[in-house]
C-alpha cells in the first residue's frame, strides 16, 4: 500500500489532462493547469474586436485592443505609408501553425484604419 501511494505521489505532478469548456454552444479546449486560452477562443475574440473597429481608428488604438499581430507588413507608396496587421481569425490547416490565409488583414494608411479584409489588401495593390 505504501509503495502505491509513493508511486502515485511521484507520478501525479507529471499528469496532464484536457478540459472542455462549453459556452454559448461552442466548445473551447483548454489544457488543465496551463492557464492559457485556446486558439479557438483567441480567434473568436479577434473576430469580435475586429467587427467593432471603426474606420479611421488609429494604428495605436487598434494595436492596444488586439495586441501583437500574427504578421505585419509595411509599405510606402507615393507619399503614403501603409501598415498591414494580420490577426488570426479562423483555422484552415490543422497543423498548429498560423498562416496568412488564416488571418484577417487590417490596413492602415498614414496610421488610420482604412480597410479590413482581402478587399482592403487589393486596394493598396493597385
Amino acid at each position: 500500500m505504501k509503495k502505491s501511494l509513493l508511486a502515485a505521489a511521484l507520478i501525479a505532478p507529471f499528469l496532464t489532462g484536457c478540459v472542455i469548456a462549453v459556452s454559448d454552444g461552442e466548445a473551447d479546449s483548454h489544457w488543465a493547469g496551463s492557464g492559457s486560452s485556446s486558439w479557438q477562443h483567441h480567434h473568436k475574440k479577434n473576430r469580435e474586436v475586429i467587427a467593432d473597429l471603426k474606420m479611421d481608428s488609429s494604428y495605436q488604438s487598434v494595436l492596444a485592443q488586439l495586441k501583437t499581430p500574427s504578421f505585419t507588413e509595411l509599405l510606402k507608396k507615393d507619399d503614403d505609408v501603409y501598415q498591414v496587421l494580420f490577426y488570426a481569425t479562423h483555422s484552415i490547416h490543422s497543423d498548429s501553425k498560423t498562416t496568412k490565409d488564416e488571418c484577417t488583414p487590417l490596413v492602415f494608411k498614414n496610421d488610420k484604419l482604412v480597410g479590413v479584409g482581402e478587399s482592403a489588401l487589393n486596394m493598396i495593390a493597385k
